[in-house]
C-alpha cells in the first residue's frame, strides 16, 4: 500500500534541509535527509519549484536544488508581523522575486488570503503611498512598486477559480490609489467563491450617463437576479462618493432589495444616500459581505 505524505510537513523538512546547504543538495541527498524515496521526492521537488519555493541549477552532470531567496518556515498567526515587515522591505527595494516568494511561502504555510491582504498587502500599499506623498520617491518608482503589489494580489486571487453564482459583487474605485485596495479586496472575495466583477479606477466614468451604463452592466452580469449583488465603492473623496452612490441608488429601485451598496473609505461621515455599510477597514468590509450572504440564505 502506497504511503501517504503530508505536503506541508515535507515543505518544512525541505526548507530545514536546504537552508544551511549553501552549495545546494542533489535529489538523492534530499531523499536521504527527508527519509523519502527518490521517486516521491522528485515529484515534490517539481511541485515546490513550480510554487517558487526552490530552484534547480545544473552543475555539469549534477542537478542541485537550492532554497529561493525570501523563503522561510512560517507559522500563523504568530508570524504575520514578520511577513509584513519583510514584504514591505522587499517591495520598497523593488525586489520582485523575493516579495512574491515570501507571499507564496505565507500562502502555503496556512495564512488565509483575508489576513494576508489586511496584515501584509494593505500595509505595503500604505507604505508606498506614504513614501510617495512625503516626496521620497517619484511617480515612476511608485508605479513600479505598485505593480509588484498588484502581481502579488493576483497570486492570491488565482488560488480558487470556483464561484458561487449566488454570491455576486461589483467592485470599483474612484481614483488610482483606491484601485489597488479594490484589487486586493477582489482577490480575497474570489478566494471565498464570490463572482467578482472588478471595474478598477472609474474616475473617468464620472458623467451624467453613468447610472444608465451601470444598469446595463448589471443586466448583463446579473440577468436572473440570482442570489445577492453587492456593489463596493473604494474612495477617499466626498464628491466621488456622492456621485457613485447616487448612481447605485438609482439602480436599487430597478434591481430590488438583494442589491446592496457598501463603501470602503477613511471618511467618517456617512453620506446621505442609500449606503448599507461603511467602513475604512477592508477586513471588516469583507466580513460584512459574508454576513449579508448568510442572512440571504437564512431568509
Amino acid at each position: 500500500m502506497a504511503r501517504e505524505y503530508d505536503s506541508n510537513k515535507i515543505r518544512e523538512k525541505l526548507i530545514d534541509a536546504l537552508r544551511p546547504a549553501k552549495t545546494g543538495l542533489t535529489g538523492v541527498e534530499i531523499a536521504e535527509k527527508l527519509g523519502i524515496n527518490r521517486v516521491t521526492i522528485s515529484k515534490y521537488l517539481k511541485i515546490f519549484a513550480g510554487e517558487g519555493l526552490i530552484k534547480q541549477k545544473n552543475m555539469g552532470s549534477v542537478n542541485l536544488w537550492f532554497i529561493e531567496e525570501g523563503v522561510d518556515k512560517l507559522s500563523f498567526p504568530a508570524d504575520f508581523f514578520q511577513v509584513q515587515k519583510k514584504y514591505i522591505e522587499y517591495v520598497m527595494l523593488g525586489s520582485t522575486q523575493e516579495a512574491h516568494t515570501l507571499l507564496r511561502t505565507a500562502l502555503h504555510s496556512g495564512a488565509t488570503p483575508t489576513k494576508i491582504v489586511s496584515e501584509v498587502i494593505i500595509p505595503a500599499i500604505e507604505a508606498v503611498e506614504s513614501s510617495y506623498n512625503d516626496g521620497k520617491m517619484g511617480r515612476s518608482e511608485k508605479n513600479s512598486l505598485d505593480e509588484i503589489i498588484s502581481t502579488s494580489i493576483s497570486m492570491i486571487g488565482l488560488l480558487d477559480e470556483e464561484v458561487n453564482p449566488k454570491k455576486n459583487v461589483v467592485i470599483l474605485a474612484t481614483d488610482y490609489h483606491n484601485a489597488l485596495l479594490a484589487h486586493a479586496a477582489s482577490a480575497v472575495l474570489r478566494n471565498e467563491k464570490w463572482r467578482v466583477s472588478l471595474l478598477g479606477d472609474m474616475s473617468s466614468a464620472i458623467d451624467v450617463m453613468f447610472d444608465i451604463d451601470l444598469q446595463r452592466f448589471l443586466n448583463k452580469i446579473w440577468p436572473k437576479r440570482e442570489g445577492i449583488m453587492i456593489i463596493i465603492i473604494f474612495s477617499s473623496k466626498e464628491g466621488e462618493i456622492k456621485f457613485f452612490s447616487r448612481a447605485v441608488d438609482t439602480s436599487t429601485e430597478k434591481f430590488g432589495k438583494n442589491l446592496r451598496l457598501a463603501l470602503c473609505t477613511p471618511i467618517v461621515k456617512k453620506p446621505k444616500t442609500g449606503i448599507d455599510f461603511v467602513s475604512g477597514d477592508v477586513e471588516i468590509l469583507l466580513q460584512w459581505c459574508q454576513t449579508v450572504f448568510e442572512s440571504y440564505q437564512n431568509q
